[in-house]
């Protein structure tokens, strides 16, 4: 064994600092959006930590402290002049506009959440149990909702659908639509939003998303064409679908080549699945040390391959399962044509037909 290089150390204890600065701000930050702190400061602008704690009518000597947390983060910008927060353009894209791409409030409570059930998890590592979606701590499902939305709303209609061969074209003229998976019904209602002559029929597992889901298409005025369903994947009982959707949870399946077979069963002739999965290199060595796959590992380690585990099979793929694994599960389902269609920073787009 070697002995410990002092440089090697110092660099190391250096990115440990920064990593933990990171994790202390997780409950910071949630308190600056949940508490409106960063909404304060976009909308009305520059305030000192008097100014800002009387617009959001809370304690000052809390808010000033949560300032210079944030200035100390890089979160919002200190003035030191006049000893006034602000955010810039670039803060406000992920701390305030809540349509931004970059908009990251989902992720910080989804960090707490994955912090909240540690117990759990720990649990699954010695018994091999698993953890169901569902009994987690806290509204787990709430946060991966929350974090998952600002990528939807920026790519399903204006890059994902379009790399389909002919999709708008069809959804434009009116189809049948199934989002397997659909959590709260972010992905199902953009979708039925943007393509008012197409039908949609939202499927998920787990009964108080769908219950959220439903909510959200009355108060978006799309339950007439919108329905959302407690079902397995491989209970679908409903068939004839044009496309079959599926947004970052054919990982999560305990049985994915059931899930393949059965979402075969559920389409016309002529019909398409749109898998929606991480972005992932084949070789899990190759995805080390790329910042993305080091976030989707850490969620996977505490949120998709216990959720797989605890179902029946629990193959437990992954969120960093590749593209090649992916078509191995889709081709034993009966696929026989897969293409890559798109893909981005976060996501990869594959499309297969029978």
């Amino acid at each position: 064994m070697r002995e410990v290089d002092n440089d090697r150390l110092g660099v190391l204890v250096g990115k440990m600092l920064g990593d933990l600065g990171g994790a202390f701000s997780v409950p910071t930050a949630g308190i600056g959006f949940r508490l409106g702190l960063f909404d304060a400061l976009h909308r009305d602008g520059p305030a000192t930590a008097s100014e800002l704690a009387q617009r959001t009518g809370l304690t000052e000597r809390c808010v000033r402290e949560w300032a210079f947390a944030q200035a100390a983060n890089g979160y919002i910008t200190l003035d030191k002049t006049d000893q006034r927060f602000s955010l810039t353009p670039e803060q406000a894209m992920i701390f305030a506009v809540k349509d931004s791409p970059v908009y990251l409030e989902g992720a910080f409570d989804l960090a707490a959440a994955m912090v909240d059930g540690r117990p759990m998890v720990e649990s699954a590592f010695r018994n091999g149990n698993g953890v169901a979606w569902g009994e987690s701590s806290g509204c787990l499902f709430c946060a991966v909702g929350s974090f998952f939305r600002p990528g939807y709303v920026n790519n399903i209609v204006q890059s994902w659908l379009p790399a389909l061969d002919g999709m708008p074209k069809k959804l434009s003229e009116g189809i049948k639509v199934a989002d397997i998976g659909c959590g709260v019904g972010f992905s199902t209602l953009l979708m039925a939003k943007a393509f008012p002559a197409s039908i949609f029929v939202g499927y998920d597992f787990h009964a108080p998303s769908i219950e959220q889901a439903n909510a959200h298409a009355m108060a978006h005025g799309l339950a007439d064409r919108v329905r959302f369903v407690t079902a397995r994947a491989k209970d679908i009982a409903e068939r004839d679908f044009d496309l079959v959707t599926m947004f970052d949870c054919l990982h999560d399946m305990g049985d994915p080549r059931g899930c393949a077979r059965h979402v075969r069963s559920l389409l016309k002739p002529g019909g398409s699945w749109m898998i929606v999965e991480p972005i992932a290199a084949d070789d899990p060595a190759d995805n080390v040390g790329n910042p993305v796959s080091r976030l989707y590992y850490n969620a996977s380690t505490m949120i998709c391959v216990p959720t797989s585990m605890a179902q029946e099979v629990g193959e437990a793929l992954g969120a960093q399962a590749g593209e090649a694994k992916l078509t191995e599960v889709l081709k034993e389902g009966g696929f026989r044509q897969i293409r890559r269609a798109t893909q981005g920073p976060f996501n990869m787009v594959l499309e297969a037909s029978p």
